[in-house]
């Protein structure tokens, strides 16, 4: 689930719990807009931290290390 995956669940949630005022026999749409956020701001958490991960990269052991000196006085 990517991004906009959860951008609709948060929108999805949202909208059934403040905007619907359907009343379902044995099913609480309050609830499960509620269940929809959270999903969606869990899934969306879970994709940014993901994608925070890959994009730092650790130095390969094999490059060379450039070590400058100061010789100015």
């Amino acid at each position: 689930m990517g991004i906009g995956g959860c951008i609709g669940l948060l929108a999805v949630g949202a909208i059934l719990t403040f905007a619907v005022d359907w009343h379902m026999a044995g099913v609480n749409l309050d609830l499960v807009g509620i269940i929809f956020m959270i999903v969606g701001v869990i899934g969306l958490a879970t994709y940014v931290s993901i994608l925070k991960r890959r994009r730092t990269q650790p130095p390969s052991p094999g490059a060379p290390v450039v070590d400058v000196e100061d010789n100015r006085r």
